[in-house]
């Protein structure tokens, strides 16, 4: 048997930790420079958002799906803030749903305060987990999403107690889907965005497809519900411990695509409900924008019915809270 010397030993563990410190230091910068431009291109992650606001009271902190964030797109959310003379921070983010939306809630509450929450609910945001857990393991939201370590501790908490995959922790600590980000140099940006200046011609098999992708077949729909309504009422309760008065709201849709939705007036009755059991106002907004004019695609206000809408209702909401 060949005989080794301690001292060809030593030399062999050492080039061996070499490597795996020049590895790790590798990895290091591949991580800094991921992080680098997360912030370089971010733009519509609910936790950029929060990272790099330059306030640090808002009037109106804006909570929801897609539904919410075209109020946001271009320089709308601007254009708001001056007919209003209210600081306004848009948190809604596309098929998050109440699990997530406390999440972000939290993180901004963490060093922001907000004088008022509007919450835009969507019945499909409260039936499925893919809207719920399965968001805050989703690897577009990750990579997106920049490091704290405030994050990574809420992380831990909604492992250990939300039912969120471990590799979503995993995944957010290693920076993974950052490094493996091939969208990682271009701008953070929904691609709903591209078509806010489109008017929608009504398609019953884009109506149709659009459905099925929200409404996803799942196990024990009513016990799902129940449970996110639970995530949302201890949303509500995490506003209102921190000072802030909330609003809860449902947006225009066409009344072609409202039909295809089932239970939606028994959804907004149990919301409704809900809003008066803690305390919070609702408004149900759903029909006041009929024709398809209004609207970019399937369910999306376009920008003429979001200045429309604004102009008729969103102000005078935003204005008669201080």
């Amino acid at each position: 048997m060949e005989h080794i010397s301690p001292i060809r030993k030593g030399l062999r563990t050492g080039t061996a930790a070499g490597f795996i410190v020049l590895g790790l230091a590798l990895y290091a910068l591949l991580f800094a420079a991921a992080e680098w431009l997360v912030y370089r291109n971010g733009q519509m992650n609910p936790i950029f958002k929060i990272e790099t606001a330059e306030r640090q009271e808002f009037d109106w902190v804006i909570l929801g799906a897609s539904h919410a964030m075209p109020l946001d797109f271009d320089d709308f959310n601007d254009d708001m803030e001056r007919r209003t003379g209210k600081a306004i921070l848009n948190l809604a983010g596309p098929g998050t749903g109440p699990l997530y939306n406390r999440f972000a809630l939290e993180h901004f509450l963490y060093k922001h305060r907000a004088l008022n929450v509007l919450y835009v609910a969507d019945s499909f945001a409260f039936r499925s987990p893919m809207w719920n857990e399965e968001r805050l393991s989703d690897a577009k939201l990750l990579a997106r999403t920049p490091f704290s370590p405030i994050i990574a501790g809420s992380l831990v908490g909604y492992v250990m107690h939300e039912g969120v995959d471990p590799l979503a922790l995993l995944d957010y600590l290693t920076g993974f889907s950052k490094i493996n980000n091939r969208r990682r140099f271009s701008q953070d940006v929904w691609e709903g965005e591209a078509s806010f200046d489109r008017a929608f011609k009504p398609s019953a098999t884009a109506e149709k497809k659009r459905v099925e992708y929200l409404y996803p077949p799942v196990t024990d729909e009513p016990a799902i519900r129940d449970r996110y309504f639970r995530d949302f009422t201890r949303l509500i309760a995490t506003a209102k411990h921190h000072g802030a008065r909330v609003t809860v709201a449902k947006f225009p849709l066409p009344p072609r695509f409202k039909a295809l939705l089932r239970d939606e007036a028994e959804f907004g009755a149990a919301l409704q409900a809900l809003a008066i059991d803690q305390g919070v106002a609702f408004v149900d907004f759903s029909d006041v924008l009929t024709e398809f004019i209004y609207y970019a695609d399937t369910d999306h206000l376009n920008r003429a019915g979001l200045s429309l809408f604004f102009e008729l209702h969103l102000m005078k909401l935003f204005m008669a809270q201080q």
